[in-house]
């Protein structure tokens, strides 16, 4: 289990039929946790905008919360396969300031691969980083960063036109080169079949139990996040009401004078000036 995740790693465990595991990380103690365990992937995504900067979408990331997130990251980790997102308008405006925004991520944030979101559209942008020696990894089916084109956070996929257009964009992705595929919110039957017509791990998250791989928000499966919870999340465990109830002790404690007790309190004897 220690040995480093690589793109090659992924390869074997996709032709070996072993699942891979991967969640996401925004800082150093959650990303050294999740290595740790031993998850596959870190995804330092741009879901941070919600799950940790308060913002109502992905699209207020800005490459610097990119790079400043991946970096604690990529300190924490030694094992996992880190992948950062390039956020909102990072890579549609020109290959040159995609290339640029990408080899950041690698050169300063410590990633070892980026993620984009988009299909055909995007496959030119994604040869010319993969040949700049950039693992990509794609990403389609409910893609955050355009959920205003989407009209919102809906399954993706589900008609013949729709789900033709997203097995050939998993086609086009795969021929320019990425070393990885992220399906979010399609039918399973969908996901099955683009899984086992590409020869690059799929990893799902929506997507049902027949991708190679599952990737999760921590925030969600931690039970974390405020508001609403998506119908795919399995929440393993509610952090909310643990913090919540260690706070509220706290107050009391302290309110009631039964904190801090001489137990974490010092003396002036020398041998207790710790």
């Amino acid at each position: 289990m220690n040995d480093k995740v690589t793109v090659s790693t992924l390869r074997k465990y996709k032709s070996e039929g072993k699942k891979i595991t991967a969640l996401t990380a925004y800082d150093f103690p959650t990303a050294k946790i999740l290595d740790e365990c031993g998850v596959d992937m870190i995804l330092v995504g741009d879901s941070l905008g919600m799950a940790v900067l308060g913002y109502e979408s992905t699209i207020p990331v800005t490459m610097d919360d990119m790079v400043h997130h991946t970096k604690a990251v990529t300190k924490a980790a030694t094992r996992a396969f880190i992948i950062a997102d390039m956020p909102f308008m990072s890579y549609n405006i020109s290959k040159e300031d995609a290339l640029k925004n990408a080899a950041r991520l690698m050169a300063e944030g410590g990633a070892q691969s980026i993620k984009l979101e988009g299909g055909i559209e995007v496959a030119d942008t994604v040869k010319s980083i993969v040949n700049a020696g950039i693992p990509v990894v794609g990403h389609l089916g409910l893609t955050p960063q355009s959920v205003n084109q989407l009209g919102g956070y809906k399954v993706q996929g589900k008609d013949d036109k729709k789900a033709s257009k997203l097995k050939s964009d998993a086609k086009s992705l795969e021929d320019a080169g990425i070393c990885a595929l992220v399906l979010e919110c399609i039918p399973m039957d969908l996901a099955k079949e683009i899984t086992e017509s590409i020869s690059v791990p799929t990893i799902g998250i929506g997507a049902g139990p027949y991708c190679d791989g599952q990737i999760l928000v921590l925030h969600d499966m931690l039970g974390l996040t405020q508001g609403h919870k998506p119908k795919f999340v399995k929440q393993y465990t509610n952090i909310d009401k643990i913090i919540r109830d260690s706070v509220n002790n706290y107050i009391s404690d302290v309110r009631n004078s039964l904190f801090p007790t001489e137990e974490y309190s010092f003396t002036s004897r020398k041998s207790d000036a710790k």
